[in-house]
């Protein structure tokens, strides 16, 4: 997929990522070692909390969110770099979902003080293979024009 830069992009331009399918051992791991709650990492423990069974830790979904993107999401020459933005976890993510991310630009806001750059805002949507909204990401990313 080719590098993008600044000048490549419009708002309304759209992209799909690849493919992660999540399993009880990824997401036990991830929570034993950066979210270590029972509903993270006791599949029988779970099911009498509020998840009602295993269910991924957000920041897991956040932290494929951004591989995905890395990966085969969104192609910016210079990276993906944030500066903010916002998360939400409509439903939980669970052993077996397979994830992918659809991501929009909304706006692209070109920067006064540094010639060449500009604040773009992106909506990304985590889905699931039914479809399911897994989690809704709004981030603004530092992206540059072309080098002269």
């Amino acid at each position: 997929m080719a590098k993008l830069y600044l000048e490549d992009l419009k708002v309304g331009d759209r992209f799909r990522s690849a493919e992660h399918a999540l399993d009880a051992a990824q997401i036990k791991a991830f929570a034993q070692q950066f979210d270590p709650q029972p509903f993270h990492t006791d599949e029988e423990a779970a099911k009498s909390t509020f998840f009602g069974g295993l269910a991924a830790s957000g920041w897991h979904t956040a932290a494929l969110t951004m591989k995905l993107l890395v990966e085969s999401g969104i192609p910016l020459a210079d990276g993906i770099i944030g500066s903010g933005g916002e998360l939400q976890w409509p439903k939980p993510t669970r052993p077996g979902d397979v994830l992918h991310v659809e991501s929009e630009i909304v706006d692209i806001v070109l920067s006064r003080s540094k010639p060449g750059r500009a604040m773009v805002q992106m909506r990304c949507q985590t889905l699931n293979q039914h479809g399911d909204v897994l989690q809704h990401f709004t981030p603004k990313l530092v992206v540059h024009a072309r080098p002269a």
